[in-house]
């Protein structure tokens, strides 16, 4: 660990150099990606020199109890020296954090589908729900949403609706979210009392740029209609709305956020790159079989993750097995306590796999 520490070191203080370089500083690419560099390592950086500060003390310590005659500093010593391993132990445990590989989309901002699943009427009023949770949710966070596209129940909800989210650290935080969703309650459709089970799908893209995702646009055939919903005169009289249908792959996207066409299209093909790169990472994953996929970080968006039951006021995520019984807390975006649990599972998963291959 040691050694890997020691190299990270020299490229922080290499990227340091280079970011206040005047070559560097003309040009604002190279130094928007060195910029990030440098944030990435220091977090690392700052840990390892705590850690050999903490070697140094532990040490400094040893020697002097090997001189030292008076039984009071010999006391004073040795419970400093006891202090010292427990922060060893944990800057350790701290550092094996960081160094896990971290996923290099977990800075992106994101697309974020909901989908309404078996349970009809039902099935939309909750996917609708989920839109106000994480909604409320990125507002915690103090990061912004944007819906790009929609699709009304009949009886409230969404059977579908597909939004931008943009701030800091959205993937990392929210990619746990992909997966089914299932609700467990009286409808307010049902007449008779009974409790019904319905769900809804959440994807979590990462947003991908024309550099990561490249579309030939003589593949994509685009259809442009009137807009529906809330705009103004725009609705319903300009053809402003965009349908794109990528036609290797038959994905299909739309949007009509926007009373501008171009912002419209422009929209449209952020959502259609990213479609196209979750393509690509599902077909990877089947390449590699599924012993090999990750239960929390990346799990197939067909298995159902999390149930709302509210006759108990429990929500359980089944990947962790954790339950909390404050449904009306969650369903307001406390979803904090979840994200933080699979967090740490994936990390767990991630530095068992890396024992694995140190192993192997």
């Amino acid at each position: 660990m040691i050694d890997k520490l020691e190299a990270i070191k020299k490229r922080f203080d290499e990227v340091s150099e280079q970011m206040v370089s005047p070559e560097v500083m003309a040009d604002m690419k190279v130094y928007a990606k060195l910029s990030k560099e440098y944030k990435d390592l220091q977090k690392i950086v700052k840990e390892y020199l705590k850690y050999q500060d903490v070697l140094e003390n532990i040490d400094s310590t040893k020697d002097l109890l090997k001189t030292e005659k008076d039984p009071d500093f010999r006391e004073m010593a040795k419970e400093e020296l006891d202090d010292f391993q427990t922060q060893k132990v944990e800057t350790e445990e701290a550092l094996k954090t960081l160094l896990i590989p971290k996923d290099p989309n977990d800075d992106k901002n994101i697309i974020l589908e909901i989908r309404a699943g078996t349970g009809g009427d039902e099935a939309a009023i909750f996917a609708g729900d989920l839109y106000r949770l994480y909604q409320r949710f990125c507002e915690s966070m103090k990061w912004k949403t944007q819906i790009l596209d929609y699709t009304e129940g009949t009886s409230g909800g969404y059977k579908e609706i597909t939004c931008n989210v943009s701030g800091e650290d959205v993937y990392g935080m929210l990619k746990y979210e992909s997966g089914v969703h299932r609700v467990q309650r009286v409808p307010a459709t049902e007449t008779q009392g009974r409790v019904h089970t319905s769900a809804a799908s959440v994807a979590v893209l990462p947003e991908m740029d024309d550099v990561e995702v490249e579309i030939d646009m003589n593949e994509v055939r685009k259809d442009t209609y009137c807009s529906s919903g809330p705009g103004g005169q725009s609705v319903n009289t300009t053809y402003s709305a965009v349908r794109l249908t990528h036609l290797p792959t038959g994905i299909v996207v739309q949007c009509q956020d926007e009373k501008s066409q171009l912002k419209n299209l422009d929209k449209a093909l952020k959502v259609l790159r990213s479609r196209i790169y979750d393509l690509e990472v599902k077909k990877h994953q089947e390449e590699i079989g599924a012993h090999r996929r990750s239960m929390v970080g990346s799990g197939d968006r067909s298995d159902k993750i999390r149930t709302y039951n509210y006759p108990q006021g429990r929500v359980t995520d089944h990947r962790i097995n954790h339950s909390v019984y404050n449904l009306p807390n969650v369903m307001d975006g406390n979803i904090g306590d979840f994200i933080e649990k699979l967090r740490i599972a994936d990390n767990a998963e991630k530095m068992q796999e890396g024992l694995e291959a140190e192993t192997a």
